[in-house]
């Protein structure tokens, strides 16, 4: 990582373990016990799934429900748990979470269908009641929900021709092909609404599919209050690196040798997850254990530095200083982010 990705601020306004001394609830946006949708964002390995789920743990303390919206990409995927970090089912602590195993890993992952699904789960719980907390380090996936970002561009022909289908083989059968390509948008879909099942398996169908920068002003989709988590370039860089040899001395090679059973290796994005693609060389041969945990350390980095500048335009976004904080300094934070 370069000089840039250090954290912003002097380190005057730290407290304990790096964390913010001024009181979060009391920075730029909504107060937390108003919010209704706060997105936790961040590089890889800033504690982001365990400050949501305290943050969640607090609003249910005092009264208000809160469920987690997953926003990591490789998350999405059933079975890659070690490498992605993903809190299992105690680590959860009783807390819904939602986009969590919801694609096989042959799938492929679409950011224009999670952001449909996302959006529906943000809904629901706000339809209910509750605090939605959206949780993640993929750049895209985030923006997609907090801002009005639209994917991909429509293709006449295509859905003139699924129309013709519609009208011809009825709803059923474009559901079930929608669910051959893309799982995760059929199980949101209302098949009684043929322009939302029509678009979607647009969507789904097209080979290629155009990806959008953030705007240098995107709008926002609704009020949320964004907290933006960043660490000491050092730290980090050491915390990456143990990650990385603890995901390999956790069995992630055994667990890509079970997915590797389940079609991984046809799977256009699981097969390139960070750790994912270095564990199969292992497999196959075409590298040793201390090789892939190199790799996966040095890839992992390059992707941090890339989450470290998306997520640095986040104008309205909260940034907390979480250097040298552990699970008990962001449970602290917490209680401040939610009195």
């Amino acid at each position: 990582m370069s000089g840039a990705d250090a954290p912003v601020g002097d380190g005057s306004e730290r407290g304990p373990a790096g964390c913010p001394e001024r009181d979060p609830a009391q920075h730029r946006g909504l107060d937390a016990s108003d919010a209704d949708l706060i997105a936790v964002v961040g590089a890889t390995g800033t504690g982001k799934s365990d400050l949501g789920i305290a943050i969640a743990e607090r609003l249910r303390a005092a009264g208000r429900d809160a469920e987690i919206v997953n926003a990591d990409a490789m998350q999405l995927y059933r079975g890659m748990d070690i490498g992605t970090a993903k809190l299992s089912f105690d680590e959860r602590h009783g807390i819904p979470h939602h986009q969590l195993d919801v694609l096989d890993v042959t799938d492929e992952a679409s950011v224009a269908a999670y952001q449909v699904a996302a959006r529906a789960d943000v809904d629901r719980i706000q339809a209910d009641g509750g605090v939605a907390v959206l949780v993640g380090g993929s750049g895209l996936y985030v923006s997609s929900v907090l801002f009005d970002l639209a994917f991909p561009g429509t293709d006449p022909e295509l859905r003139a021709q699924l129309e013709r289908e519609h009208d011809e083989l009825g709803p059923g059968i474009l559901l079930e092909r929608l669910r051959g390509m893309d799982p995760a948008a059929a199980a949101t879909i209302d098949a009684r609404n043929p322009r939302r099942l029509i678009r979607a398996l647009e969507i789904a169908s097209r080979s290629e599919v155009v990806t959008p920068s953030l705007p240098s002003a995107p709008r926002a989709w609704r009020p949320s209050r964004i907290l933006h988590l960043r660490r000491d370039r050092g730290q980090l860089v050491a915390a990456l690196h143990a990650r990385a040899a603890g995901m390999f001395a956790a069995g992630l090679v055994d667990e890509v040798a079970a997915l590797r059973e389940q079609g991984i290796e046809h799977g256009k994005t699981a097969r390139a997850a960070i750790g994912y693609s270095q564990a199969l060389d292992v497999l196959r041969g075409t590298s040793t254990i201390e090789a892939a945990v190199e790799a996966t350390g040095i890839a992992t980095r390059k992707y941090a530095r890339r989450q470290v500048s998306w997520f640095r335009r986040y104008a309205e976004a909260e940034t907390l200083d979480v250097t040298g904080a552990d699970r008990g300094d962001l449970s602290e934070l917490a209680r401040r982010i939610v009195p």
